[in-house]
């Protein structure tokens, strides 16, 4: 196999180097410290199986230099090695075939190349979560907003009960550990919900949460998690977790110590 690998710091970019040559011993490598280099070698006839890309590099960064790539070797795939886990979500929207965490090591190299002789992954759904490091949702790649910011505080909560259901109790006890409930409690609670409905509803996504009498839940089957996926074992969420999980919450907490568990 032909191997790229790009990355603009030297010494990462050896280490990389070494693990693919540790790897695939019989495959032929080739480092570049730049996206122009890598431009100049695609013009040259280069047409690698494989490409791992750092993302944040000076000039062209990693996702812009996967779409020159793509438009001369369509056949290559693209594997991404960053430190910044929050760029997941654009990466497989450029059909990334896997997203490495830094630092790289022969585990994880050697499971993305067993990863890419499975057939192509499929793009995310119109929902998709993202928890590890902070929560965010996306409806069409776009991030949702909500007018009240514990309105997303709520969301998050029920997506990491992960479908289960809990009652107004449960959710005041959460959202306002620090005072008693009570009825203005209560009221604020009933505004969050309300606009937690109303910002799905305009995403066209209001089916996601499941409301019955004194009971709200999130189904699971309606959107796509990087916490979900964790759990069943997906080598781009394993590989993209890298020990943050939720981070503004601290009632997440206890899902991280879970997770940090099967890491």
């Amino acid at each position: 196999m032909i191997f790229i690998a790009v990355d603009d710091e030297p010494i990462v970019l050896s280490v990389l180097t070494r693990v693919l040559s540790e790897v695939e011993p019989s495959s032929d490598i080739h480092s570049f410290g730049s996206a122009r280099k890598v431009l100049a070698a695609l013009e040259g006839g280069l047409r690698p199986d494989v490409a791992f890309l750092d993302i944040e590099m000076f000039g062209m960064n990693g996702l812009e230099l996967a779409k020159h790539i793509r438009e001369v070797s369509n056949k290559t795939k693209i594997v991404f090695v960053t430190g910044y886990p929050q760029y997941a979500l654009e990466a497989y929207r450029l059909h990334a075939r896997g997203y490495l965490l830094k630092p790289v090591s022969i585990k994880k190299v050697r499971a993305e190349l067993e990863e890419l002789k499975s057939p192509p992954l499929q793009d995310y759904g119109r929902i998709h979560v993202q928890t590890f490091g902070n929560f965010e949702i996306f409806a069409d790649g776009k991030p949702l907003h909500f007018k009240h910011s514990k309105t997303k505080e709520l969301l998050a909560f029920l997506i990491d009960r992960r479908g289960s259901a809990v009652n107004t109790s449960e959710l005041c006890a959460v959202l306002w550990e620090q005072k008693p409930d009570s009825r203005s409690v209560r009221s604020h609670l009933r505004t969050l919900i309300a606009d937690l409905n109303h910002t799905l509803s305009d995403a066209g996504a209001e089916e996601i949460l499941i409301k019955k009498r004194n009971s709200f839940s999130i189904d699971c089957q309606q959107l796509d998690c990087d916490l979900y996926d964790f759990l069943r074992r997906e080598t781009y969420a394993v590989n993209s977790y890298n020990g943050e999980y939720m981070s503004q919450y601290s009632w997440a907490e206890m899902t991280l110590a879970t997770l940090e568990q099967q890491e």
